[in-house]
């Protein structure tokens, strides 16, 4: 079966979310801390009318905050029924392969928790992270 798949970056690393899940991709725009927030939530902004939480997608991982840079986005993500905004360093592309590319991930070799991990896709010559993203937006 072939997936379509929003491909990001987080520093150097590749992560891939499925396009289904994507509602949209926006510049970084202003974020509003919220008293009391999970670290990894960055707080709230507006976006065409509606207030969207935003996750900054790294120190949910446990790594350091992304860098903004005029390439840091924000992913916004449908799911479950509620939009969420996740901070990325940049995205890249959107690809389509077969799930015959898709292997497990390999246990305790990531800086990730593998709780977050569907899959890795071997994909013209990269490593792309697939996200559940169940248990990356369930805090």
């Amino acid at each position: 079966m072939e997936r379509q798949m929003v491909i990001f970056e987080l520093e150097s690393e590749k992560f891939g979310v499925e396009i289904a899940c994507v509602e949209g991709i926006v510049k970084l725009q202003e974020i509003t801390r919220v008293p009391n927030s999970p670290d990894f939530i960055e707080g709230i902004t507006s976006l065409r009318g509606t207030v969207l939480p935003v996750m900054d997608l790294a120190k949910r991982f446990g790594m350091e905050a992304i860098k903004r840079s005029g390439e840091s986005r924000i992913v916004v993500i449908l799911f479950g029924g509620q939009k969420i905004g996740l901070v990325v360093s940049s995205v890249s592309e959107v690809v389509t392969f077969d799930d015959s590319i898709i292997e497990p991930p390999p246990p305790l070799v990531s800086s990730i928790n593998t709780e977050y991990i569907s899959g890795i896709a071997r994909f013209e010559e990269k490593l792309i992270i697939l996200l559940n993203l169940e248990n990356v937006l369930t805090y």
